[in-house]
């Protein structure tokens, strides 16, 4: 519910300005440490990784609640936001985006580790649960880069808004594609902020969409072996319906404006 989330977002707000605030049967404050403050924005920031990699890798719909209480937070907060993205780059390079090359000297398991797989006991965790995740946090990247908090001043320019959108997608497909990870993470991107980005830019937008269907799906394909075709197939088809309806439709689970009345 919306009032549930106003809850939520002023009491964050509440104990980063430095006011007490009542959590599991105590009072705490950033005031009762030199540090407090600091400690503070980086579990935070650290948090909202995390709901990216779990909670929305699973439900797609949360990645919006989560992204307008972040997004007010930067606002008001910035520290938490460049903390936000030096977690999210850690945890997922693909939102810089990047792809680490291995050097010299690196072993399999740090070089796994780099690309944002999760390594315990020298076990890396299995390829599905690992696109999930960094499907996840990709989903909740779009969402930010999107939404404000409804009820800040607005007087200034989003903190990290849709030219960031714009420029990882230019960036993305300027990078060689990656068996399985490059479909998927252009899905997730395009299906949650692609509306946003298509009303924004137009005309360039398009442009953007015939290069990814003439140029890029083909050099996707030439890296995809018969058994990685899932995510691939999917982008396709997506392309192919947002270009034949000239539409880019609007993501599921985006926060409408009845909703801030519930």
């Amino acid at each position: 519910a919306g009032s549930k989330l106003r809850e939520v977002f002023d009491k964050i707000n509440n104990l980063l300005s430095g006011k007490s605030v009542q959590t599991e049967g105590q009072t705490v404050s950033v005031t009762q440490h030199p540090q407090g403050l600091e400690f503070v924005c980086y579990k935070l920031a650290e948090k909202f990784v995390k709901h990216g990699e779990g909670e929305v890798s699973f439900h797609h719909d949360s990645a919006f609640p989560i992204a307008v209480v972040l997004s007010g937070i930067w606002e008001l907060h910035p520290r938490v936001g460049d903390i936000f993205l030096a977690h999210l780059h850690k945890k997922c390079p693909y939102s810089v985006p990047f792809y680490p090359a291995r050097k010299e000297g690196t072993s399999v398991e740090e070089y796994q580790r780099m690309l944002g797989y999760e390594v315990h006991d020298s076990k890396v965790e299995e390829q599905d649960h690992f696109l999930k995740r960094m499907s996840g946090m990709i989903r909740l990247y779009a969402a930010i880069i999107q939404l404000r908090w409804p009820y800040g001043n607005r007087q200034g320019a989003h903190p990290h808004g849709l030219s960031y959108g714009w420029r990882w997608l230019a960036q993305m497909l300027n990078l060689e594609p990656l068996a399985d990870v490059t479909a998927m993470l252009l899905l997730d991107f395009l299906e949650v902020c692609g509306n946003a980005l298509m009303k924004q830019y137009g005309i360039q937008f398009w442009k953007i969409m015939f290069f990814i269907q003439k140029s890029y799906i083909p050099r996707i394909e030439a890296v995809t072996s018969s058994g990685q075709m899932g995510c691939l197939s999917r982008l396709k088809n997506f392309v192919q319906k947002c270009l034949r309806a000239e539409e880019i439709p609007l993501p599921k689970g985006i926060l409408t404006p009845s909703f801030w009345r519930t």
